[in-house]
């Protein structure tokens, strides 16, 4: 047919449950096929329908979207030219039918983890000014459900009116990461779980306490090594200790290296002696010694709970000096609440809060700054000490010391919040 406009002509839009058994036929009438599954694409193309899975006399085979259009009478129908080729398993496609339904996926727009029921497709405007098939949405409410249960045995005006009353509940498909726990199809959803590590830390803590093992090592592997390990930090201990344990000794080692060390150290502290040395050995030489010297302590000692991670300059310096030391410090900037001043010995002198650093001129001594009653504790003091300590001073960080007055580390609010939790 010369000139034809392959375009949906009815529907605008449609259900993969509505669509799923469609057949197709030549231009002639003769059946060619049905319709087994849809196609879609990844990455720049993302939600773009490629290709209609067809069942034929042949097994499955592929045809381009676009060498397809519905009939009035609702089939489909292929083009004079239409090449079909035969599906080989390899394909770098999300297969609609094969992938989502049923599966479980991330609603990274509602931080939640829910059930894919149905996906609706829907004909929108090219780049060419022809019409694209696209996912708009999944369907993960009611409505879904009741299509996938009564489609085949009601009428599909009967079916589309019943669920046509019912509430949607639905996630445009920007807003969806996929779980994929194949590994020879994990790096073609990377671009979809580059939206979940946008997500913060403790919402991907959230999304994986609801998750199956499996697919919670899934998502943990997907993430950079920093988001993973601030997501780790966010999940309680037995958790913590499945995830790592489901890990390879290098991939374990890559995220604990960029976790606080205390919360490495405590990690470590909880899984047997033979996985905790095979991690230390694939970890950073400055890390592992870092580490290695907190799991000395006792946890629920002050040094236990502390990190040393923090902020500490001599005691003549100034705020210009303190600002450079802040601008150098490689680890986790948000959590410092204050500099440490220090003499030759690493004896604590003083604690300065950033609040009154910011406030004051470049030139002016820190020492001036410092508060006058340091508020610290020793090292071999019991974690409920320091929880009363944080309470009554309303602390926001707690310098520990040895017998000597020298600084050894930092106990920060939320370790302390930490332990309190684990033991409620």
């Amino acid at each position: 047919m010369p000139g034809m406009k392959y375009l949906p002509a009815e529907p605008v839009a449609q259900s993969l449950t509505a669509i799923l058994g469609t057949p197709i036929t030549s231009v002639r009438g003769r059946l060619r096929g049905r319709l087994k599954d849809v196609a879609v694409g990844t990455g720049t193309d993302a939600g773009r329908v490629a290709g209609l899975v067809l069942k034929t006399r042949k097994g499955l085979e592929l045809v381009a979207s676009k060498e397809v259009r519905w009939t009035p009478g609702g089939a489909l129908e292929l083009r004079p030219d239409a090449v079909l080729n035969p599906l080989h398993g390899d394909e770098n496609y999300i297969f609609l039918r094969q992938d989502l339904l049923d599966r479980q996926i991330i609603d990274v727009h509602g931080r939640k983890v829910v059930r894919v029921n149905d996906v609706n497709l829907r004909w929108l405007p090219d780049h060419d000014s022809t019409e694209q098939l696209c996912v708009s949405e999944v369907e993960v409410g009611l409505r879904g459900a009741v299509r996938r249960l009564f489609t085949g045995t009601l009428p599909r005006r009967t079916l589309e009116s019943l669920v046509s009353k019912l509430p949607p509940r639905v996630i445009p498909w920007n807003f969806v990461d996929m779980i994929e726990v194949d590994p020879a199809r994990r790096v073609k959803l990377k671009i979809e779980h580059e939206r979940l590590a946008q997500l913060h830390p403790s919402d991907i803590a959230d999304i994986l306490e609801d998750l199956a093992p499996a697919e919670r090592e899934a998502v943990l592997r997907t993430l950079d090594e920093e988001v993973a390990a601030e997501t780790l930090e966010e999940v309680e201990p037995r958790l913590q200790k499945s995830l790592v344990q489901a890990l390879d000794s290098e991939t374990a080692a890559s995220i604990v290296e960029e976790m606080d060390p205390s919360a490495a150290a405590d990690l470590l502290a909880e899984l047997p002696e033979e996985r905790s040395e095979a991690i230390l050995d694939e970890m950073g030489p400055e890390e592992r010694e870092e580490v290695k010297e907190l799991l000395e302590f006792r946890e629920n000692s002050a040094a236990g709970r502390m990190t040393t991670e923090y902020v500490a300059v001599p005691r003549s310096a100034t705020v210009a000096d303190g600002i450079r030391a802040l601008r150098g410090f490689e680890g986790d900037s948000e959590t410092i609440t204050e500099i440490y001043l220090i003499d030759e010995a690493e004896v604590l002198h003083g604690v300065v809060p950033l609040a009154r650093l910011v406030l004051a001129r470049p030139e002016t001594r820190l020492e001036v700054l410092s508060d006058p009653r340091i508020i610290s504790c020793r090292a071999d003091q019991h974690e409920n000490d320091v929880a009363e300590l944080f309470d009554k001073y309303n602390l926001r960080a707690l310098p520990v010391v040895d017998g000597s007055n020298r600084l050894v580390g930092v106990v920060e609010a939320d370790h302390v919040i930490a332990f309190l939790r684990a033991r409620a």
